[in-house]
């Protein structure tokens, strides 16, 4: 296949499965909402035409025509990111948390910058959306998150003023903001000494018996059976739980949507008002996934139940009744529980929700508040996302971190053989777009899970067919709904955690998913599609061995010499021999036999890789078009706009 004919496919899977490809002389699409998806078949691609101010085109355009100008410079953020692609649904448009007020032109006292003078100093500072929003300049209201080197409380709010533009949320925790200004306004505010990135306050949205079995709960046989979670907080942020037979009256929630933040009340170290929120799930992926975890099969004669019975959940609500939320809904969400989650014993949380990746995941400030979290000693569990249809380099933000542990989907026939398991088509494959990063880290069961779903949810109303009834129950209250996608495995490995963690409470976070990897079931799947192999519950309690540092995701890398893909050395990476990757992934011995290139990698032989061939195409790896998607929020599993709905699932 020559380097044409391999952009052609590509570009044409592109555009199938919703990757926005813009290539010179294209058109911008106008209408397709980046969003943060649960990586269930259920993250929509959101309609939002009818809300776009009059010029926010003429502007998006305008930036579209500045950054394909610009002059490219290797290995930068500019080469690897064609910056209109994301940017269409942010200038000028009106949110479902909230309206965007009209900030008056004559405030902004920034420079308008132009194809060309856009400073550097500013320009390193900027993700590529935010890079193109600043060169459009203009009026327009843009919502960007800011990290600076300090907290920006008591320094920032009067020059924000000045710029024309407001604070819409701070945080407590994390030292960002999000910061609602002019674009025009964008080069003057990344310019001042305290601040250190800006981003782009992306949109978000939410992405059974056999499942069991092929997780391999423990049962009766083993001496596991015993463990169910008792103890250990986990923590869902998501569209909400309700109320429902299967899952604990007791569990609290709290909403961040539309800039809240709530606030218990702390004396002597401990919660003396909690102030929570009324539980509701309008959306109903919550409440699914909790169910996953911790259903008690109350009103399906326990077949429809969950791994973890014995945990307690916290609901953070960060998605509203359409599934929809933003980046910085999300990140208060964490920014709480890095104040507040030890009062309720946290130690694991489920994130079924994801986003368009577009920035270095050193710079995402999604993955650094997950980060904060990891480093807290919290074990944080994440989507991969359901863009695998369109091939590799598909996961999604913040499952790029290479601290958190990002789940793949299986699709298990509950046959009861492992032998004709595979990897869900739909889930989401590596490496990660711009930093190469191996994952997912494992798969889980994902497809056509049955679990709890809310009464009078949307899902539950667009889905009729998707219906499961209560089991041996004459007076049945309530349903069961069967979904798939990646959102659905992650919370079987934040079950398993839960499990390890009650099992072992000083386990750390690189422990645990050390441990689940390297227990992992290994199929005849490249390391890209199913990471480490498939999630073996019991093989994950009884495993040993310790990690003292973060069990970081290994990076890839292509040897410019030989066209060979290296793979980091994880037994140097994580300190210890017996974690290499002979140990962590099928087939491992055929690396070279553990051959240890100077540069701490391992050459990866590329028949182990999906498409190892195409990625040996060095037009692919550095500045290729792949790099130019940057994932957009669209999910093929699901689009309500459709005027029925066939979830593009696994049969």
């Amino acid at each position: 296949m020559n380097k044409k004919n391999i952009v052609l496919s590509l570009a044409t899977a592109g555009l199938a499965f919703g990757l926005v490809l813009l290539l010179p002389g294209s058109e911008l699409p106008t209408h397709v909402a980046p969003s943060v998806s649960d990586g269930l078949d259920t993250a929509p691609m959101q309609a939002v035409s009818q809300k776009t101010q009059p010029d926010a085109d003429a502007q998006v355009r305008a930036a579209a025509d500045s950054t394909l100008a610009y002059p490219a410079i290797a290995q930068t953020e500019e080469a690897m990111w064609a910056a209109p692609v994301n940017v269409a649904t942010k200038v000028g448009v009106t949110t479902e948390r909230s309206a965007r007020p009209s900030l008056s032109p004559a405030k902004s006292k920034s420079v308008n910058a132009t194809a060309g003078d856009l400073p550097r100093a500013a320009r390193a500072k900027m993700s590529g959306p935010v890079q193109a929003l600043a060169l459009a300049g203009g009026s327009q209201p843009v919502d960007v998150v800011v990290r600076y080197d300090e907290h920006p409380e008591l320094f920032e709010s009067g020059r924000i003023e000045a710029l024309g533009g407001e604070i819409v949320r701070s945080f407590e925790v994390l030292e960002m903001q999000t910061i609602r200004l002019p674009a025009a306004a964008l080069v003057e505010l990344a310019l001042d000494d305290h601040v250190e990135r800006v981003s782009l306050d992306d949109v978000i949205s939410a992405t059974s018996v056999s499942s069991r079995l092929a997780a391999n709960k423990p049962t009766t046989v083993s001496d596991n059976i015993a463990f169910s979670g008792t103890g250990v907080g986990i923590a869902i942020l998501d569209s909400g739980i309700s109320q429902h037979p299967d899952l604990d009256d007791q569990v609290r929630q709290y909403s961040f949507l539309s800039g809240q933040y709530p606030q218990p009340v702390v004396e002597n170290g401990e919660i003396v008002a909690f102030n929570d929120d009324t539980r509701e799930d309008n959306y109903g992926h919550g409440t699914h996934v909790a169910g996953i975890i911790a259903g008690i099969g109350a009103e399906s004669a326990d077949e429809y139940s969950g791994s973890a019975k014995g945990v307690s959940l916290l609901s953070m609500q960060v998605l509203d009744g359409d599934g929809n939320g933003s980046m910085s809904d999300v990140m208060a969400a964490l920014d709480w529980l890095l104040q507040y989650g030890q009062y309720f014993n946290i130690r694991v949380v489920n994130l079924s929700l994801g986003k368009g990746i577009s920035e270095s995941n050193t710079t995402d400030p999604l993955v650094a508040a997950v980060e904060a979290l990891w480093d807290q000693g919290v074990v944080v569990v994440v989507a991969a996302g359901n863009l695998g249809s369109a091939g590799p380099m598909t996961v999604k933000s913040p499952g790029n971190s290479r601290k958190a542990i990002t789940v793949g989907s299986l699709t298990d026939a509950g046959t009861g053989d492992y032998a004709d398991d595979y990897v869900s088509s739909f889930s989401s494959r590596g490496p990660t777009i711009a930093d190469h990063v191996l994952k997912p880290d494992l798969v889980a069961p994902g497809n056509r899970l049955i679990a709890a779903i809310s009464n009078g949810s949307k899902l539950l109303m667009q889905l009729p067919e998707r219906v499961r009834p209560c089991q041996g129950i004459s007076s049945c209250t309530a349903e069961y709904l069967e979904l798939s996608g990646t959102s659905m495995a992650t919370p079987m490995v934040a079950a398993a955690a839960a499990l390890m963690l009650e099992k072992d409470p000083t386990l750390n976070p690189a422990t645990v998913k050390a441990r689940l990897m390297r227990s992992a079931r290994k199929i005849g799947a490249g390391p890209t599609d199913a990471g480490a192999g498939v999630l073996d519950m019991d093989a994950a309690l009884n495993e040993t061995g310790v990690v003292a540092g973060d069990a970081l995701s290994p990076l890839l890398q292509r040897d410019e010499d030989t066209n060979a893909i290296l793979v980091e050395d994880t037994g140097a990476l994580w300190g210890d021999v017996d974690w290499g990757a002979a140990s962590l992934w099928a087939d491992g011995y055929l690396w070279a036999d553990g051959y240890l290139w100077a540069d701490g990698y391992l050459w990866a032989d590329g028949y182990l890789w999906a498409d190892g061939y195409l990625w040996a195409d060095g037009y692919l790896w550095a500045d290729g078009y792949l790099w130019a998607d940057a994932v957009d929020g669209a999910d093929p599993l699901y689009d309500p706009q459709a005027s029925s709905v066939n979830l593009a699932d696994d049969q």
